[in-house]
This record gives structure tokens, sequence and C-alpha cells, in this order.
């Protein structure tokens, strides 16, 4: 597999509006860990390959278990994830699927349980975020693999 163009090399100003959106969610108040799960389960879903790697090391150099990463694509089946984990998976498969049910109701209420006002308005744009960057990545097919997180802090 070959990347298609290099977007960060050709046009990194065009980026800089997308990676403030990305500042802004993570200085919501937002578990980092939880973000995480929420980048790596839309990845999923669009199959962003780069994205899965990403944020799967990420998540790994933040202290997630490998269970939880083996069983986020059957996150429903398993006991691995809280109330509020649940509720944002449930999110941001609704609004990465937007176009199946125009986010369910009953999936607002339960997420709405479970998430401030404020806090779902940022757990909305996060998950809108990665889908941006996903279709970024696939668009330009880029090359997982060799993407290194920084490291998690002490």
């Amino acid at each position: 597999m070959t990347a298609r163009i290099d977007y960060q090399k050709v046009a990194p100003g065009a980026l800089r509006p997308l990676v403030e959106l990305e500042k802004q969610v993570e200085q919501s108040g937002l578990e980092p860990a939880l973000l995480g799960l929420v980048k790596i389960r839309a990845s999923q879903i669009n199959g962003c390959a780069y994205c899965v790697d990403m944020h799967t090391k990420d998540a790994r150099a933040l202290g997630e278990t490998e269970q939880r990463l083996y069983a986020l694509c059957v996150w429903r089946d398993t006991p691995f994830y809280t109330e509020r984990e649940r509720a944002a998976l449930a999110w941001t498969e609704a609004v990465t699927l937007v176009a199946e049910d125009q986010v369910p109701d009953e999936v607002f209420a339960e997420t709405r349980r479970h998430f401030t006002e404020s806090e779902l308005v940022h757990l909305t744009l996060a998950v809108i975020a990665i889908n941006a960057w996903n279709r970024i990545a696939i668009s330009f097919r880029s090359v997982p693999g060799s993407y290194q997180p920084q490291q998690a802090p002490p």
C-alpha cells in the first residue's frame, strides 16, 4: 500500500481548523480514555486502518487494556465498559452512521443520562473530528504502521 498524497506536507494550513477542533475537544474535560475509545470505534466503523493503528497505540500508551481494545468492535456483548462508555460508544455509532437512522431519540436519551449538555456537545465534536480524519486518511491512503505515540505522562 502506498499513500496517494502526503496531505500534511502538501496542505498543512488546510488542516489547522481540524487540529484546533481536536484541541477544543481535548480541553473539554472529557476523559482521555473515553475519547480514545470513541476514536477507535468510529475508525473501525469507517474502515480507517491508519486511524485504528494510531488510536489503539495512543490508548495503550495511556494504559488501556488489550482486552478492552480487542473487544471494542463487540462492546455491546461484553462487560468491559462502564455505562458512560457504553453511552458514548452508542452515540459514536449513531453519529458516525447518521445517514442510516438520523441518530435515534433512544440513543440521545440514554447518552444524555450520562453526559451534561456541554459534554454531549464536545462528545459530538469528537465524533465529527475523527470522522473527518478518517475520511482524509482513507481518501489519501495513509499507510498504517509507522505512527508512534507520545510517551504517557508519569
